[in-house]
């Protein structure tokens, strides 16, 4: 049985984290802090939302799996910036010096102090038009949707 006990509400709005989806030969990453843990389906699962536009959103579609990392604090800085730049604009890999860590699944990294690695069980576009607060609405005008995408845990790997 996995058992994870963390802040629900903080594990991804303040600590951040690392989505990965792919293979060791070819994946991509970005930082998020939207997300939420939980139990649908009689499953563990992780939701986690991606911008249409997003080079990751690509391979989310595509895999059957994907990780979430969590990382020491001194690597905030350093998630920053991957959440800002894009796979198709720079070599995250070899610019972030984080070192890849293959799974049998997916990818993750040494440097991660968390890792949960999730199979994809559901994808859904967020419709603006379903928002019910009007602020919350406004965040999509001018920008690209976010795709909420479902995986259940099947692994939790921790330093």
């Amino acid at each position: 049985m996995m058992e994870l006990m963390t802040d629900i509400f903080g594990q991804f709005d303040r600590e951040w984290a690392l989505l990965t989806a792919g293979d060791s030969r070819d994946f991509n990453m970005m930082t998020i802090s939207w997300g939420g843990l939980g139990t649908i389906w009689g499953k563990p699962v992780a939701t986690v939302y991606v911008r249409t536009t997003r080079h990751t959103h690509e391979y989310l579609d595509r895999e059957d799996f994907f990780t979430i990392s969590f990382y020491p604090d001194e690597y905030k800085e350093l998630l920053g910036t991957l959440g800002r730049k894009s796979g198709r604009d720079m070599d995250k890999i070899h610019d972030s010096g984080l070192k890849v860590k293959p799974l049998s699944k997916s990818v993750t990294f040494e440097e991660a102090k968390m890792t949960l690695v999730c199979r994809k069980l559901f994808r859904q576009p967020l419709d603006p038009a379903r928002i019910t607060d009007e602020k919350v609405r406004a965040f999509y005008e001018g920008d690209a949707l976010h795709d909420m995408y479902i995986g259940e845990v099947v692994e939790i790997l921790r330093k």
